[in-house]
């Protein structure tokens, strides 16, 4: 499994007393998979992918993304295997104001230590594959909502990554911009062979995952098939 936790736990102090996140969660995602992850507000999904991302070390259990055990990793362990083998969609896509969508790409192949000429070729193919081709120049000004989002999308595949992590995404846009959305991560998906996680509140566009995941009280429950017959819960 490309994206592996077992029996993952997450406290955090509440005053005199202490708050469960995640209650030994376990999530296993393959290559090629796209899975969804449901519930209500306050129910450990931010909480998940913030552990699955590396952002946050659980209290127990453990954490395995693209075989590299990263559960007792220092900090300059973790921020490597997040920048060579992880891909974070976040929920507001935080674009810098002064670059274009170009340059957007390009800060993160920098940031991994390699030279803009060398990177270029693969922003502008990563830009064409979410449909952004001849906007490379636009700034996030001049770019719509969902336009902003796909290079959100884009910029968490510069680095070619195996995991990808999504939040949100669709929570800022109309039901047409976030049914395009959803359907561009899954072809993406498949396209490289990504272990995918979405976070989303969004119950319309999940006949376009593999697997659906119901979260409640930080407690991650069983897989179900995307069928129009399953009841999703929360």
């Amino acid at each position: 499994m490309t994206l592996k936790l077992t029996d993952v736990v997450l406290t955090y102090p509440d005053g005199d007393r202490t708050l469960t996140a995640l209650d030994h969660v376990s999530l296993a995602v393959a290559a090629g998979e796209f899975a969804a992850v449901v519930g209500p507000s306050g129910s450990g999904k931010s909480s998940l992918l913030a552990v699955a991302a590396t952002l946050i070390t659980p209290a127990a259990g453990s954490v395995v993304i693209a075989g590299q055990d990263v559960s007792a990793a220092g900090q300059a362990a973790r921020t490597k295997v997040r920048r060579d083998h992880v891909g974070i969609v976040f929920q507001q896509a935080n674009l810098l104001p002064s670059l274009t969508a170009l340059d957007q790409l390009l800060v993160m192949a920098h940031l991994a230590g390699e030279s803009p000429r060398a990177a270029g070729p693969r922003a502008r193919d990563l830009l064409l594959a979410v449909d952004l081709g001849g906007k490379e120049h636009k700034r996030p000004h001049q770019l719509s909502g969902g336009e902003r989002q796909r290079v959100n999308i884009a910029r968490a595949l510069m680095n070619s990554p195996e995991v990808l992590l999504v939040d949100e995404p669709t929570s800022a846009l109309d039901r047409h911009r976030g049914e395009r959305i959803v359907s561009l991560l899954a072809g993406l998906t498949r396209t490289n062979d990504l272990a995918t996680v979405m976070v989303t509140h969004d119950l319309a566009t999940l006949d376009q995952v593999d697997t659906v995941l119901t979260m409640d009280d930080g407690r991650l429950g069983e897989r179900a098939a995307t069928t129009s017959g399953v009841s999703l819960g929360g």
